[in-house]
C-alpha cells in the first residue's frame, strides 16, 4: 500500500488528508480492520515507538495506552497483585497471569482509566487471546501491534460493530534519519530522536544517597521512555513496572509535577480497601464506575456522590476522609519520577515526595541544581542526572 486516504485531518474541515511515504515506497503497515483517522495514526506511530523501545531496553513485553498524542500510561508484563487486578477491573480475566502482554496492557489501561477512555493501544508483541479479551470490553479507538493470533484478531474485529481499527506494523521498519514537519507552510527538518535510554543513563547520581535498586532503574527507564513520546513539558511517576502518573503539555514544570502526582495518588488510592470494596450495583457500567471512583476519591466531589449514592451503590458507602487519604499516601515509598527537562526549583521535589518518590532522573543543568539536590538530600532521595533533555512536540 503506497498511501492511505483519510476521512479528514485533525478536524472534519481539514480535507483532503492522507498518509504516505515521501519516497514513494510502501507504507510499513497493514490495516486489518476499520478505517483509522489522522489522530489515530499519530497515536499509533508514537505509541508503537514507545513500546518497542521499552521492550528493547528491558527485554519485557510492553503496552501503552495513548490519547491525543500522549501516553496515559505504559507498562511491562509483570503479574498484578490481587488488589491491583481488582483496581484495574481484570480480576475476572482467565489466564491473565499466563500472559505477560495481557498483564502489561491491564496495567497500562488501569493506571488512569478516565484518561484512557477511548484510547489507542500499542503492544510490543503479537496480540494474544487474553489481551484481546481485556481490550474487547473497554472503550477504545484502535490498536497497533506487530501481529495478532487468529483468535485475538477475531475478538478484536467484533468491537464497535465490526469497525474497530486494527493496524499491523512491520516491526523491522526503520525510518529515515531525518524527519520533516510542516507548520504554516514552512518545512522543519531535524534528526530523529534516536537517543538510547537504558540503565547506563542512570550512572551519574548526584545526591548523597547513591542507591538505585534494580526495580528503581527499571521504573526510571519506563518513565524516561514514556516522556520521550509525551507532549512537553512532561513529568512521569512510575512504580512496579508501569507509569502511574503522566503530566503532559504543561507550560510550567511544577504544574507537570502536580498533575502527574495527582494522577499517581489516584492510582494508589484506587487500591485502598474502601475503594476496592465500594458496593457497586451490577447495572453500573465500567466507565460510570470509573467516574464514581474518581468522585469518591476527590474531597470536593465525594459529598455530592454520597448524597446520590443510590444511583451507583447497593448501600451507602462510608466517606473517604481527607485524613484517611493523607495517611494512606504518607505511607508510600519506592516511587520513581522522571522529568523531560531539568527541575528549576525545589518545589517539584517537595511535591514529588508527597507521592512517595524515592528515586528521580532528570537532565540537570539548571543554575539551581544545588538547591534541588539539597532538597533531595533532605528526604534521602536518590537522583541521577541524565544529561539529556527529552522534549517532544
Amino acid at each position: 500500500m503506497k498511501e492511505f486516504e483519510l476521512k479528514y485531518g485533525c478536524n472534519p474541515n481539514q480535507k483532503p488528508a492522507k498518509i504516505y511515504m515521501k519516497d514513494g515506497s510502501d507504507l510499513p503497515i497493514e490495516i486489518l480492520n476499520g478505517r483509522p483517522g489522522y489522530i489515530n495514526f499519530l497515536d499509533a506511530f508514537n505509541s508503537w515507538q514507545l513500546v518497542k523501545e521499552i521492550k528493547a531496553a528491558l527485554n519485557m513485553p510492553a503496552a501503552a495506552s495513548f490519547k491525543h498524542v500522549s501516553p496515559t500510561s505504559a507498562a511491562v508484563g509483570i503479574k498484578l497483585s490481587d488488589k491491583l487486578k481488582k483496581a484495574c477491573f481484570v480480576d475476572d480475566i482467565e489466564g491473565l497471569d499466563e500472559s505477560p502482554l495481557a498483564c502489561a496492557y491491564a496495567r497500562a489501561r488501569g493506571t488512569d482509566r478516565m484518561s484512557s477512555f477511548g484510547d489507542f493501544i500499542a503492544l510490543s508483541d503479537v496480540c494474544d487471546k487474553t489481551t484481546a479479551m481485556i481490550i474487547k470490553r473497554e472503550v477504545s479507538d484502535g490498536i497497533i501491534a506487530p501481529g495478532y493470533t487468529d483468535e485475538a484478531l477475531e475478538i478484536l474485529k467484533s468491537k464497535r460493530k465490526g469497525s474497530y481499527n486494527i493496524i499491523k506494523i512491520d516491526e523491522n521498519y526503520v525510518p529515515e534519519e531525518t524527519e520533516l514537519k510542516q507548520v504554516f507552510g514552512i518545512t522543519f527538518a531535524q534528526r530523529r530522536n534516536n537517543f538510547k535510554i537504558d540503565a547506563d543513563l542512570l550512572n551519574n547520581i548526584v545526591t548523597e544517597n547513591k542507591t538505585l535498586t534494580e526495580e528503581a532503574k527499571r521504573d526510571l527507564i519506563i518513565a524516561l521512555i514514556t516522556l520521550k513520546y509525551t507532549q512537553s513539558n512532561s513529568v512521569c511517576y512510575a512504580e512496579d513496572g508501569q507509569a502511574i502518573g503522566v503530566g503532559a503539555g504543561q507550560q510550567s514544570r511544577i504544574h507537570c509535577t502536580r498533575l502527574a502526582g495527582n494522577k499517581a495518588d489516584i492510582w494508589h488510592l484506587r487500591q485502598c480497601d474502601k475503594v476496592l470494596n465500594l458496593p457497586f450495583k451490577d447495572s453500573v457500567g465500567r466507565p460510570d464506575r470509573d467516574n464514581a471512583i474518581d468522585q469518591y476519591i476527590s474531597e470536593e466531589d465525594n459529598d455530592e456522590l454520597l448524597e446520590n449514592w443510590e444511583d451507583f451503590f447497593t448501600v451507602k458507602p462510608e466517606k473517604l476522609t481527607l485524613a484517611e487519604k493523607k495517611a494512606y499516601l504518607a505511607s508510600l515509598h519506592g516511587v520513581a519520577l522522571a522529568s523531560d527537562a531539568f527541575f528549576p526549583f525545589s518545589d517539584n521535589i517537595e511535591r514529588a515526595r508527597k507521592s512517595g518518590v524515592d528515586y528521580i532522573a532528570e537532565p540537570g543543568g539548571s543554575v539551581r541544581d544545588d538547591i534541588v539536590i539539597d532538597c533531595c538530600n533532605k528526604y534521602n532521595i536518590a537522583m541521577a542526572f541524565t544529561g539529556m533533555r527529552l522534549f517532544h512536540h
